[in-house]
């Protein structure tokens, strides 16, 4: 049995931050009922149509789930929401305009007066505190912005051209520390009964992961370089081209592994006793001498035979894949790593979860369709099937 099993949890989200802290709920066997709008839904189920004309950020977010459509400003609907939540919700979380949900009173102020455990998780851009609102509040934020805020585009990139991450990092560590967050307010109402709210800011979850490059420029002292896909500060660590033009990922951590690297890999041990490559700061600080002669030791061998002299001396190194590649990579099929999820278009692969899942498998339920699960919600709430139809009918559901 999954250990959340018997959690209820009702998410009015949308785009990518809730719907993946949500979507790791329901791996670990919450049942999560996503509120959608009706007609539209969530709007990255129109982002692309990538999956068998799905789109990819909604079904990578979105599996184990219930979509229940419900026109949130509707009399009838506020009732059947807040009747869910009231009823069968241990967690609600939302990721809605700031100030949205309260207006709607969903609130944990709110909510926690007629349900005192409740647990309401708000993920918002800048923070979402009406007592402390600080000046971004109502500020949009989307994941590039954010990107942009926290610093990570500033040390990421080339020289010449900032880049943002591929992919959308600042809503991934939202929904990372959302759902951390989540299993500990669950943790702490087992042990005292107290529900909480839980306030979630893009920014503060991105500035924390951008720590050691605000550490590394404290007190006004430089910044990270942007080095593309080289390391910052340690050298070599980075990509090389082989003589058959592919490219090879090596990284060298300490001393010993630089004498070895001179040694084994450019067979040019001399370069180990050099005063300008002498330390890591001093390697670093000479880059462009020391790419030169890693390129030329590697002009006359293709990216395998790189590889394998990396492998045998033991530095540690990597393929640069392209997408097509992780989905054939051998380690993840050796370990059994891929599964399949069903969808409205047919089942697709889906990578397990990490972790061992010793206690039981991963839930991994389909994709669900918009408004899929509306009529069985509905009707174990008691309203007939005339009465779902004048819903929809109204525009309700």
């Amino acid at each position: 049995m999954q250990p959340l099993h018997g959690i209820t949890v009702v998410t009015l989200e949308h785009a990518i931050a809730a719907p993946f802290a949500t979507r790791q709920l329901a791996d670990l066997g919450a049942r999560v009922v996503k509120i959608e709008r009706p007609g539209t839904g969530d709007f990255a189920r129109a982002y692309d149509e990538r999956v068998r004309g799905l789109a990819s950020h909604f079904v990578w977010t979105n599996r184990s789930k219930e979509s229940l459509t419900l026109d949130v400003k509707h009399a009838e609907a506020q009732k059947i929401l807040m009747r869910l939540i009231v009823e069968e919700a241990d967690v609600v979380v939302q990721n809605l305009a700031p100030g949205a949900a309260a207006r709607l009173g969903l609130s944990h102020e709110a909510l926690s007066k007629v349900k005192p455990g409740i647990i309401v998780c708000d993920i918002s851009g800048y923070g979402d505190d009406p007592t402390n609102p600080g000046p971004y509040r109502d500020k949009k934020a989307y994941d590039l912005l954010i990107q942009s805020e926290a610093g990570f585009v500033s040390v990421t990139g080339t020289p010449d051209t900032p880049s943002k991450a591929g992919p959308s990092i600042a809503d991934i560590a939202a929904g990372m520390y959302a759902y951390t967050n989540i299993l500990a307010a669950l943790m702490h109402r087992q042990q005292t009964g107290q529900g909480q709210r839980i306030d979630i800011s893009m920014l503060e979850a991105l500035g924390e992961w951008m720590n050691y490059p605000l550490y590394y420029a404290f007190e006004g002292a430089r910044p990270p370089a942007r080095t593309g896909a080289s390391h910052a500060t340690i050298y070599p660590y980075g990509p090389f081209a082989a003589g058959d033009g592919k490219t090879v990922m090596l990284g060298l951590q300490n001393e010993r592994e630089w004498k070895i690297f001179c040694d084994r890999v450019l067979l040019q041990p001399q370069l180990a006793e050099e005063e300008r490559f002498s330390s890591n700061a001093k390697r670093s600080a000479q880059r462009a001498d020391l790419s030169a002669l890693i390129l030329q030791a590697f002009a006359s061998l293709s990216a395998a035979e790189v590889a394998q002299r990396l492998e045998d001396a033991g530095i540690a190194n990597a393929q640069v894949n392209t997408m097509a590649e992780v989905w054939e990579h051998p380690q993840l099929k050796a370990r059994r790593r891929w599964t399949s999820v069903e969808t409205a278009k047919g089942a697709v692969p889906a990578l397990i979860p990490p972790g061992s899942w010793q206690h039981g498998a991963p839930r991994m339920y389909p994709v669900p369709a918009l408004g899929q699960h509306t009529d069985a919600i509905l009707a174990g709430q008691g309203y007939t099937a005339t009465q779902i139809e004048i819903l929809r009918a109204e525009g309700a559901v």
